[in-house]
Formats: structure tokens, sequence, C-alpha cells
């Protein structure tokens, strides 16, 4: 008989469990556990529903779908799915944080003309380096000498 740990049973359950409720079927195939076996850890979750996890994906959605309802139906939502409200706008505090900024980095006009120059120059380099008109000097031949 496998034995699994706590960490892995927290995330098949929190896949099987509201908002994501993914089908026993289609979690067994995922994570390679009988269904029987699921459904047990399930039961056994929900009767433990104070410590649930809730995924990634899940909490992004609970953000949305909260994001345009007043306090009180926000409030009413998360007692309904055991959330606290604090909790809710910590995911969407994370959730803001991972988008990063949308203002693109801005370069002075002196630096975009800093940069022009110095590409300019190095094409210029590089063209010369490239070019097939560079003669080779003679070669040296370690001192010795042809009379």
């Amino acid at each position: 008989m496998a034995r699994y740990g706590k960490a892995f049973k927290a995330r098949a359950v929190a896949r099987l469990l509201p908002p994501e409720s993914a089908s026993l079927e289609s979690i067994s195939a995922e994570f390679g556990i009988r269904a029987d076996t699921l459904e047990r850890w399930r039961s056994e979750a929900l009767a433990e529903a104070q410590d649930r996890v809730w995924t990634g994906p899940a909490r992004l959605e609970a953000v949305i779908h909260t994001a345009a309802m007043d306090e009180a139906a926000r409030s009413a939502w998360c007692r309904e799915k055991g959330v606290y409200p604090t909790e809710l706008e910590r995911w969407r505090a994370q959730a803001m944080d991972a988008l990063g900024d949308d203002e693109p980095e801005r370069v002075s006009a002196r630096e975009a003309r800093q940069s022009k120059q110095r590409i300019k120059t190095l094409e210029r380099d590089l063209k010369r380096k490239l070019s097939p008109s560079l003669k080779i000097g003679p070669l040296k031949t370690g001192g010795l000498r042809a009379n």
C-alpha cells in the first residue's frame, strides 16, 4: 500500500473541492491515484474543512469572482467558502504583485543618443574587422632571416 505525504494529498483534494471542483476521473488520471482513494481523501477533508488548501488558479478565480462584489456580498461569499476576507485581500495583493508594473522603463533623450552613438561605433568597428580588404602583415619567422 502506497503512502502519500500530507502536501501531496492536500494538492489533490484542493483540486477536487470548490471552487475548482475537478472530476474524480481527471484527478485520478493526473495524479495516478485510484478514484476510491481520492473519494476517501475528499470525504476526510470535508470533515476537517477548516484547513483547506487553495491552489493558485483557484485563488485567482476567487479574486476575480469577488472583485465586483460589495463588502456585504464579499463577506457572504467568504463565509460560504470558508475563507477570511483578509485572506482574499492578501490573494488580491499577491496577484497584483505578480503582474508587476504596467509602466515601461523610460529612457531619457540623452541616454538614447548615447546608445545610438555606441551602436554606430560598434557597427563601424565590426564592419572594419570583417572587411575583405584587411591586409595581413608579414609573418614573423622567429628571428630567422632569409638572405
